[in-house]
């Protein structure tokens, strides 16, 4: 008996090679549209659904394949007489092979000046149909939705006389559900974003989904008994993380990632050269300076215990002589991530402590500000919000001098590199900045993580040391009491950000005005929890 295959792809890569490969082993091919003629002109013998169907596709290709004899070959149950008679009956051919792939939604919703017309057109209806249909049936039709997998399809019809193992069916079927169900989540989320700008919308609609493309999977998980794998957010465009190269070192653990992303998010914070050094989530180390090397160096000395066994990023290139340094440190480093990376670089990374097992991630260019979501699993459920976006104080909506005396322009620029770095650290949050020579900054002292606003100042000016003298210090929010920044400003402190708010503000700026220092409110909190 003949078998057949339905071809119909928006995706051509590939397609001829695996339509030849098909013929081969036996199968008669149909096919729609454009991919018709990419058949044809390629010399595959291909017949055109709507010869098979003799109903012609209609409304410019909105209706072509839903058709009895296309979800009849598709879904007819091989083994169940009743289906079979129905088939017979009907004129129905079993269809035991589909490849598709989808309308380019998503790329259409970026293209620049498109009409919300082309973007329903880009809708595909015919396409997703056939695969769940297919899906449904795969102890019966192979489902084909990635042209990655053609190859292996081929060996596998080979190495079985032309129809596959059950167990690679239902892979592919699950595989076909998960893209068309990531397929309508970017169709769901576009339609939301457009409900949400209306008049008294609330941001998010009654349903959310999440979904993505596997990009690996992991060793394990945060620890040894929790599995992991790496997924890329495919609404995502740019350089991103997920789809940044990896080249050199080890292979990536999820810790790794989760620090990379931390660091990353931070040094893109800056326009000016910028280097991050990150453990356990916390930005231990922050520089900006006049060079990705003097960066480097400063973020290193800002702490130079906690930064061993960190995670590196930095906003620019990097460069031989930043690497140079890196490894001349002898400080080990786990991984090191950038927008882009200079070939020699490498070599000289391999000298690094730690060696070849260094990870190097490039990124392929610098990252668009990120439009993504905050998620998080809680028990029965799971939080969505916007990412924390607000920017440096001058473009808040509220930038007000508390204090008599009003920061210097040289504390400004403190205050500005401090109230980015404290925006990433977690709550409660307080970060100290010093002064470089080439007038660059550095996150002298970083309390975070703690239950009390007093502790957290506490070990930010124990870790600063000397270098608290004449620093800028950034709280993620309003201080409660006079206490924490009085534990400052007895360190030298001399200016201070924070939201305000507090019903003990005036306490506050009293005592910042009883040591001559200068405070600013944002009217902006940065809780990270």
């Amino acid at each position: 008996m003949t078998r057949r295959a339905l071809i119909s792809v928006t995706d051509k890569t590939g397609v001829v090679e695996f339509a030849q490969q098909l013929v081969e082993l036996g199968f008669s091919i149909l096919s729609t549209g454009g991919t018709f003629r990419v058949l044809q002109e390629g010399g595959v013998p291909a017949v055109e659904v709507s010869a098979y169907t003799s109903f012609p596709e209609m409304m410019d290709g909105r209706v072509k394949t839903l058709h009895p004899r296309v979800h009849g070959g598709l879904l007819g149950r091989r083994d169940h007489p009743d289906d079979q008679e129905a088939m017979e009956v009907h004129g129905i051919d079993p269809i035991d092979l589909l490849a598709v792939n989808l309308y380019r939604f998503r790329e259409t919703v970026r293209k620049p000046g498109v009409t919300r017309d082309e973007i329903v057109e880009n809708i595909d209806i015919g396409g997703p149909a056939m695969i769940r249909s297919a899906a449904k049936n795969h102890r019966s039709v192979a489902v084909v939705v990635d042209p990655s997998d053609y190859a292996q399809v081929v060996d596998e019809l080979r190495a079985n006389g032309g129809r596959l193992d059950e167990t690679f069916g239902r892979r592919l079927a699950g595989k076909a559900y998960s893209h068309t169900a990531a397929y309508d989540m970017a169709i769901a989320r576009w339609f939301d974003a457009e409900r949400a700008q209306e008049d008294d919308e609330p941001p998010f609609g009654t349903c959310f989904a999440v979904g993505g493309h596997k990009v690996q999977d992991l060793r394990y998980g945060e620890n040894p008994h929790q599995r992991a794998a790496l997924f890329r957010d495919p609404d995502q465009r740019g350089p991103t993380l997920a789809g940044a190269r990896q080249l050199a070192g080890k292979a990536l653990s999820y810790n790794n990632l989760l620090d990379l992303d931390a660091a990353l998010a931070l040094a893109l914070e800056f326009d000016q050269p910028a280097f991050v050094v990150v453990k356990h989530n916390v930005p231990c180390g922050t520089a900006v300076a006049e060079t990705t090397e003097a960066a480097f160096r400063a973020a290193l000395a800002a702490d130079p215990v906690s930064a061993f066994g960190g995670i590196l990023a930095t906003n620019g290139r990097l460069d031989v002589a930043t690497a140079q340094a890196i490894a001349a440190s002898e400080t080990f480093v786990e991984a090191v991530v950038a927008p882009e990376v200079e070939p020699d670089a490498l070599e000289a990374l391999a000298k690094a402590k730690g060696g070849k097992n260094c990870r190097v991630l490039e990124l392929g260019g610098r990252p668009a500000p990120s439009t993504r979501l905050g998620v998080r699993m809680v028990h029965g459920g799971f939080l969505v919000q916007d990412i924390d976006d607000r920017g440096i104080p001058g473009s808040e909506p509220k930038h007000d001098v508390a204090t008599g005396r009003a920061p210097s322009d040289d504390e400004l620029r403190g205050l500005d590199f401090a109230w980015r770095v404290c925006k990433h650290v977690k709550s409660n949050a307080i970060v100290l900045a010093s002064p470089l020579r080439d007038g660059g900054w550095v996150s002298a002292g970083v309390g975070g993580g703690q239950t009390s606003r007093v502790d957290a100042v506490k070990i930010a000016v124990e870790r600063a040391g000397e270098q608290a003298k004449g620093a800028v210090l950034a709280s993620d929010a309003f201080f409660p009491f006079a206490d924490g920044l009085q534990v400052a400003l007895d360190a030298g402190v001399t200016a201070a950000i924070q939201p305000g708010g507090s019903v003990r503000d005036a306490e506050v700026v009293t005592a910042a005005d009883a040591a001559g220092a200068a405070m600013v409110f944002t009217g902006v909190r940065h809780f990270r929890h």
